[in-house]
């Protein structure tokens, strides 16, 4: 059957299923950044720079740390910067090389640009959600298998395990190693593949529309969070609700 307002999709659902009730969620794909893990605050990951350098005093005045942090907004936006962002999660150099581009246009980086991206991969830099872990397990509980779909320039695993939720993820599809990025359905497809999941019984979570959200070509049911900056809980326990246990 089609319709004249069928929706563009990588998946082709046959005629036998798309009579059939929707399968039950039995498989989750989470987005890292923003989804699960989160960057340090930038005044810490500033600070941290500082000490790597042997700068700690230049910010030890708020002003002097308030500029710098105006100055990285400021020069992300430079067409230069803004170029080079393009394609960045689809090799690990092609990331290094955007942000040491994007350091470079910032004073108090310039000069320090690889200092500055060690901080950014540094394995204590990215922590979890305070209710990541509760969420993980719960999946894990129901039995239900996990995969992280990730744009990104750099082995993510070290932060997952160092937060001690490793055990707890059975896959990984990153940019850098598949070199797609999202919304890829290859990227997705991968995950689902990997995690011996069938693309319609698996849900994938993440918080930008465009790129997560482009897990729905590819078969999948989506929850997107709101793109908002969260300092307690991310919102990720209605993903258990969504699931059904695994016998």
């Amino acid at each position: 059957m089609r319709t004249l307002f069928d929706t563009p999709s990588a998946y082709a659902c046959d005629p036998a299923s798309s009579a059939d009730p929707v399968p039950p969620v039995q498989a989750v794909l989470f987005d890292f950044a923003n989804t699960i893990f989160h960057m340090i605050d930038v005044a810490v990951w500033l600070r941290r720079i500082a000490a790597d350098t042997g700068r700690t005093d230049e910010l030890d005045d708020p002003a002097a740390l308030a500029a710098v942090e105006a100055d990285l907004a400021a020069a992300y936006q430079l067409p230069e910067v803004l170029a080079v962002q393009v394609g960045r999660d689809l090799t690990a150099d092609r990331h290094r090389d955007a942000m040491l581009a994007w350091f470079a246009a910032v004073p108090f980086l310039r000069g320090h640009e690889a200092a500055a991206q060690a901080r950014v991969v540094h394995a204590d830099s990215w922590v979890p959600y305070q209710d990541t872990g509760a969420v993980l397990r719960g999946l894990r509980e129901r039995g239900v298998r996990v995969g992280v779909v990730s744009d990104i320039g750099w082995d993510i695993r070290v932060h997952v395990d160092r937060a001690g939720l490793g055990d707890l993820v059975d896959t990984y599809a990153l940019s850098f190693e598949a070199g797609r990025e999202k919304p890829d359905p290859e990227l997705f497809r991968k995950a689902c593949a990997d995690l011996g999941a069938d693309p319609r019984a698996t849900l994938m979570v993440g918080d930008n529309p465009v790129r997560d959200g482009g897990a729905s070509a590819a078969g999948l049911r989506c929850y997107i969070l709101p793109a908002e900056h969260r300092t307690g809980d991310r919102g990720l326990a209605p993903v258990l609700d969504l699931v059904q246990a695994v016998r």
